[in-house]
């Protein structure tokens, strides 16, 4: 085919050049080539002799000679230097092929082809290095055509894809590659032949001839040209980075592995709750880790069973009769049309086809792998589902110290990898950890049932009452994601039909907090039937807190090395100390004494919040009570506040966790509780459920104490009191005023008792007594009979001697009363006993015993 364009040939690349010689051993024909490579024009060289336009001096003999051989039709090959005319030194050397040949007129003649030595030399040297990079590169090395067929290849690709290297010379893609890789890198071809646009590290995927596992290759393309600049095809150059991949592979699961288990830390075991965490526990795995994932727990552990956790599941296996039961109590699946059932290849017992539904109960057959793994604590493989859906399963028993607390089974659907030794090892360490965390939920739920038995059985039970009070009370604890903590509340009668109200909050939560909220409430009671002011109770109250915690409960006082004198701490006291620091427990506490006689409260504060009051018709307000330093800190005293409240008025002492929030600050939470009470003439249980309603109380953050008591106080003809002269016909009146009240009363049963102790109490302020004598009698639930006197003394019973003529008063008034007691006064001391009321029943006398204790 004919082409005004170069034709490409190699003889363009080595410049091949010719001229002939005639019969008189002239040149004839001079070519442009020749002209190119010699530098001579046909006018200079045509006619001439070539011995003497192109050889040496010295060379000319030998030429001559040869010139004439081949004129007689010798052919000739050799080299030959030449040189330019003009200048002496040669030039270069041409290689000569000199054929002869015949004139038209039979006459002989010559025709030289001249190649210059040194394009050859280049050729040489270029096919060379061409041959030794191809046949010798480590790589597999292939030659595509403009056609897209293989030009050639080397033995390495050969050895890759079998046969010899010239087996593969008219092969395509298509004989390598499966249908979507081999479409890639057609068109990858053409694109690079198109555009002379280098590819570098295509990735492509295949499977050798003869070999089952996926090879990974990294191929470079890039365009072949001829000497020309014609494109003449596409080298490729494959790389097997098999291994590489695998590496990068391995090191993309560490890291996800790494992040997995980041990740599981951060978001397993925040709520200390056993479902929730096993759902945390899924969150994490799918599908980051599986598609498919199931937790099932012991059922004696959810249901709170207090024998050792190893004996769940212990005597089913010992007996061979299967697992224990087990409830399902998380799934989580990344796959939308997986069934229910895909998990129960591990042996649960299933109704038909479907597994164990969510909250289900189940066991696992003796010999199923969900029983080997919590038989023997080790991961188990469970085979596939026989459908093909899911392929590959681990079932992982949870264990947390030594103790296996339930079953956790991931699991990887068609289309996903199966699980390797990584993802083995990994899925036993999120089983760990959520096994860890839920074994701690579990401890926690029990201490918090705990906490909350001890803390419900010291509150009072049911609506305590009160004399001049109507009461109620609300007490609601944290949930158990938040602990129970250390609130209380309490109303304690007091001599004189006195009701001291208390409200604390010991600081902490738990058990811990709920035991130290028992003593202090213990402590809180003990000092109010001593009948001490709320200031000295409060004060006597922070000891105790202060020595809780303490080995023995004891003091703060410092022990000291052995031997006479003052020395320094010993070690043992010295750690003593620094344990004391640590367990430095303290509360808040306001103590309240209301008189229902006088309507009047005295308040103390230890650190809490203010107490509230809602007089009829006004709006509620923060008393102001000097709040204290907390009980526990010590060092401070205490102040009292004495407050008249209106009849019908409404008191409340409560909790922070009623008026504070992680949302709005304090002032917001009180002036909110102060709204609530707007209605205080409501029903006393109708107004707290009104206040926990209508407070956004967040329940469950922290624990919510609520005490509320409407003012009543005693009716005026239920008080009888009267001032007695220091004289000894004051017992005589005193014996009058009080069977007169009570005739008045109805109660006329009562008389002759309240005559006769009423008289000995009076006789003992006459005779151990000081300034003037009061008589109280006050009527409520049961009969008080109170008599004031100026002396300090308190009265002391004591067993009287069979000689002695006195000494019995005191004995008489213990076995005739109810209750009887003295209290100081600010002016004095009191000293009362109390009755029962009449219910109808003749009155119990008194058996020959109890008399003669007396004597």
């Amino acid at each position: 085919m004919w082409q005004s364009s170069p034709p490409g040939s190699i003889y363009d690349y080595v410049k091949v050049a010719s001229f002939s010689i005639g019969a008189d051993g002239r040149i004839e024909q001079w070519s442009r080539r020749a002209a190119g490579l010699f530098g001579m024009t046909s006018e200079e060289v045509v006619g001439r002799d070539p011995v003497e336009a192109f050889m040496p001096t010295g060379a000319r003999p030998d030429a001559h000679r040869r010139v004439g051989e081949i004129l007689d039709g010798k052919e000739w090959t050799g080299l030959v230097p030449f040189r330019i005319p003009g200048e002496n030194a040669v030039r270069g050397l041409a290689e000569v092929y000199v054929m002869p040949s015949e004139t038209e007129t039979g006459e002989r003649a010559a025709l030289c082809i001249v190649v210059d030595v040194r394009a050859l030399r280049r050729i040489e040297t270029d096919l060379a290095a061409s041959q030794a990079i191809f046949g010798q590169s480590p790589f597999g090395f292939v030659l595509f055509g403009t056609d897209f067929t293989v030009v050639r290849a080397n033995k390495r690709f050969a050895t890759v894809f079998g046969g010899v290297a010239e087996d593969h010379r008219g092969r395509t893609v298509d004989d390598y590659l499966a249908r979507p890789e081999a479409d890639r890198l057609s068109a990858t071809l053409k694109r690079v032949l198109e555009t002379g646009d280098a590819v570098t590290d295509l990735p492509l995927v295949g499977t050798p001839p003869g070999t089952t596992g996926r090879r990974h290759w990294s191929m470079n393309l890039y365009r072949v040209h001829s000497g020309s600049g014609r494109p003449v095809g596409i080298a490729g150059l494959a790389t097997d980075v098999t291994q590489r991949h695998i590496a990068a592979r391995e090191a993309a699961s560490a890291r996800r592995n790494l992040a997995l288990l980041n990740e599981a830390s951060a978001r397993i075991g925040n709520s200390l709750d056993l479902e929730t965490t096993a759902r945390e526990l899924l969150d994490v795995a799918v599908p980051g880790f599986c598609d498919l994932a199931s937790v099932d727990l012991y059922q004696g552990l959810l249901t709170g069973e207090e024998s050792s956790p190893g004996s769940w599941g212990r005597r089913h296996h010992e007996t061979g009769s299967g697992s224990a039961e087990l409830r399902r109590v998380a799934h989580a699946s990344a796959v939308s049309d997986a069934l229910p059932g895909v998990l129960a290849g591990s042996g649960a017992e299933t109704v038909g086809d479907m597994g164990p539904a969510l909250g289900s109960v189940h066991r696992y057959p003796f010999r199923s792998p969900g029983a080997v793994a919590l038989r023997t604590g080790r991961l188990e493989d469970v085979p596939g589902d026989g459908r093909g859906f899911v392929h590959s399963t681990l079932a992982v028993p949870m264990v947390a110290h030594d103790v296996v607390v339930g079953l956790v089974q991931f699991s990887r659907t068609k289309g996903s990898e199966s699980f390797g030794e990584r993802d083995r090892a990994l899925a036993t360490e999120l089983a760990a950890r959520a096994a860890v965390c839920i074994d701690n939920a579990r401890l926690y739920r029990r201490e918090h049932e705990r906490a909350l038995i001890l803390q419900r059985s010291l509150l009072p039970p049911g609506d305590p009452e009160a004399a001049g009070l109507d009461i109620a009370c609300r007490y609601l604890p944290g949930n158990t994601a938040t602990e129970v903590g250390g609130d209380w509340f309490d109303v304690i009668e007091l001599p004189g039909h006195r009701t001291a109200l208390v409200v604390g909050d010991v600081m902490g939560r738990g058990l811990r907090a709920a035991v130290a909220m028992g003593e202090l409430r213990t402590a809180v009671r003990t000092l109010a039937l001593l009948d001490l002011e709320p200031a000295e109770v409060l004060s006597a109250l922070d000891e105790v807190a202060r020595g809780l915690g303490t080995p023995g409960g004891g003091g703060r006082s410092e022990g000291f090395g052995a031997g006479g004198g003052a020395q320094w701490p010993s070690r043992a006291a010295h750690k003593s100390r620094e344990a004391d620091l640590a367990e430095v427990y303290l509360a808040t506490c306001v103590y309240a004494v209301y008189d229902p006689v006088t309507r009047r409260c005295t308040f103390a504060n230890a650190g809490h919040l203010p107490p509230v009051v809602a007089e009829p018709g006004e709006a509620a307000l923060l008393l102001d009570v000097p709040p204290g330093m907390p009980l526990g800190v010590g060092g401070e005293p205490f102040e009292e506040v004495e407050v008249e409240l209106k009849e019908g008025s409404l008191l409340a002492l409560y909790t922070d966790g009623l008026v504070e929030s992680r949302d709005h600050p304090l002032d917001e939470g009180l002036d909110a509780f102060r709204q609530a009470l707007s209605e205080p003439s409501h029903p006393l249980e109708d107004v707290c459920d009104h206040v926990l309603t209508t407070l956004d109380t967040r329940h469950g953050e922290d624990d919510i104490a609520l005490l509320m008591a409407r003012i009543q106080g005693l009716a005026p003809d239920a008080v009888g009191d009267w001032p007695l002269p220091r004289e000894l016909r004051s017992v005589g009146r005193a014996r009058e005023l009080a069977r007169e009240q009570l005739t008045a009363w109805g109660l006329d049963g009562l008389v002759d008792t309240t005559e006769l102790l009423v008289s000995e109490l009076v006789t003992n302020a006459l005779r151990y007594g000081e300034g003037e004598i009061r008589l109280r009698l006050l009527r409520d639930r049961t009969l008080v009979c109170e008599v004031w006197d100026a002396g300090l003394v308190q009265p002391r019973r004591r067993r009287a001697r069979d000689t002695d003529e006195g000494g019995r008063g005191l004995q008489l008034v213990g076995l005739l009363s109810a209750a009887w007691g003295s209290r100081r006064t600010p002016r004095g001391k009191t000293v009362w006993f109390e009755l029962a009321l009449p219910d109808g029943a003749p009155a119990a006398e008194l058996s020959v015993e109890q008399l003669l204790s007396m004597y």
